[in-house]
């Protein structure tokens, strides 16, 4: 037999008029990125490999958002990445002429670099693998950082040319 006195469980969406106060009260906490003194250059999402020489493999170092960002005050340019659930960051390093950024032979999607890395505390010479989701995102991580590499060697020749040709201090 069917009741229509009884009352039908809440949907979800429904107000049940049930108040329930906080336990423990937080306090919004600043928290710093060590970011907010550099501009973004490039954010892509992607994903991160680095060469285990003593394995002699490719091992993952996460999977996020590559960001190339350039210090408001002294112009230097760096490469982060952070994992995209934990924000643990996988990669920060100095974009410097030196650098070479090459094509992957085994993948279209895939750029390769050496770099002096500093994401787990300490400096350590890496080879990195980067993939894309796309050749297009790869295309412009290529472009951007041989425009850098660029504006940063003609940087350093018109310095040491203007050195050359003011000469010493009287």
């Amino acid at each position: 037999e069917h009741r229509e006195d009884q009352e039908a469980p809440a949907a979800e969406d429904e107000d049940t008029g049930a108040q329930v106060a906080p336990i423990v009260k937080l306090e919004e906490v600043a928290v710093s990125t060590g970011e907010e003194n550099e501009d973004p250059i490039l954010d892509l999402k992607s994903k991160l490999y680095r060469f285990d020489k003593e394995g002699n493999q490719w091992k993952e170092r996460g999977a996020g958002t590559v960001k190339l960002l350039k210090h408001k005050e002294t112009g230097k340019v760096r490469l982060v990445m952070r994992q995209s659930k934990t924000l643990k960051i996988c990669a920060n390093h100095l974009v410097l002429p030196t650098m070479t950024v090459q094509e992957h032979a085994g993948n279209d999607k895939s750029c390769l670099w050496h770099a002096s890395d500093y994401a787990d505390g300490e400096l350590k010479d890496e080879l990195f693998c980067i993939r894309f989701a796309s050749v297009e995102s790869k295309y412009i991580l290529l472009s951007i950082t041989l425009l850098l590499l660029y504006m940063k060697l003609n940087q350093c020749y018109f310095n040491s040319l203007f050195k050359l040709r003011s000469g010493p201090a009287h």
